[in-house]
């Protein structure tokens, strides 16, 4: 009696635990692991330092060339030059602060393919036109679908466009909306999977969404939070996920 006693508490204890650890706040790296010598925001590099790390997801930003070429970049311009006006050849001489050339989604891909650790958190950035919104969108899903990475990526945009043309080609998309102005109930409403809101959002004008957001299962992201004190208090809140450009603090802090 005593034994099967022991098991059922120890049982317990582990479904507690693994409870736990499926709970347990994740870090996104900001742009990749930049902040590290030798490496750039949305680079090739910073996104093999996120997977070295074991974050759980590495953001980057993603727009479209006049000619159909998906590459990465925050801006609209790259010194001086409009990426989504311009053609892939036009962007082949530029480079990183590091002297990388702009990556292109695929290289990226190419890069994730090889490690099942880290996923890739794809924003498809605001174009100038819905057209290219939804042109941009179709041809993203596009990419990774050929390259077999579906499953291996989150998708994150403003543009309420881009969104909804993601949830309109495949549902079962993990699509999370960035600009923090639809609520928990309007977000489940519309298909999406989850809310990626700034700290100010979710601490300051509405620090009940998280709870809601959570009891309509839906996942939560806050961005871009780099000071102990704000990863203290959304940790404590329970978030899904924290985007930051200080991935090692926070790894620090969730002890992992």
């Amino acid at each position: 009696m005593t034994h099967v006693i022991f098991k059922t508490i120890l049982s317990c204890l582990l479904l507690s635990y693994g409870w736990i650890l499926e709970a347990q706040t994740q870090i996104i790296t900001h742009r990749g692991y930049w902040d590290k010598l030798g490496s750039a925001q949305n680079s090739l590099s910073s996104l093999e330092n996120a997977i070295r790390m074991d974050a759980y997801g590495s953001e980057l930003d993603v727009w479209i060339t006049t000619d159909g070429v998906l590459v990465l970049n925050h801006d609209e311009t790259y010194q001086g030059v409009v990426i989504q006006t311009s053609s892939s050849e036009a962007l082949a001489p530029l480079r990183l602060i590091n002297g990388e050339p702009l990556p292109t989604l695929q290289q990226c891909l190419d890069v994730a393919k090889k490690q099942q650790k880290t996923k890739l958190i794809v924003e498809i950035k605001p174009h100038n036109s819905i057209e290219n919104d939804v042109r941009a969108t179709q041809e993203t899903v596009k990419l990774i679908h050929e390259n077999g990475m579906d499953e291996w990526v989150d998708y994150i945009s403003f543009s309420p466009h881009v969104c909804k043309e993601l949830i309109r080609l495949s549902p079962q998309h993990r699509v999370a909306y960035l600009n923090g102005d639809k609520s928990p109930q309007e977000l489940k409403a519309e298909g999406y999977w989850g809310l990626d809101y700034a700290s100010d959002v979710l601490k300051e004008k509405h620090p009940e969404w998280i709870k809601e957001a959570k009891a309509l299962g839906l996942t939560t992201n806050v961005w871009t939070v780099n000071q102990v004190e704000q990863m203290r208090y959304f940790i404590s809140e329970g978030i899904d996920y924290i985007t930051t450009d200080n991935p090692q603090l926070l790894k620090g802090l969730l002890n992992l």
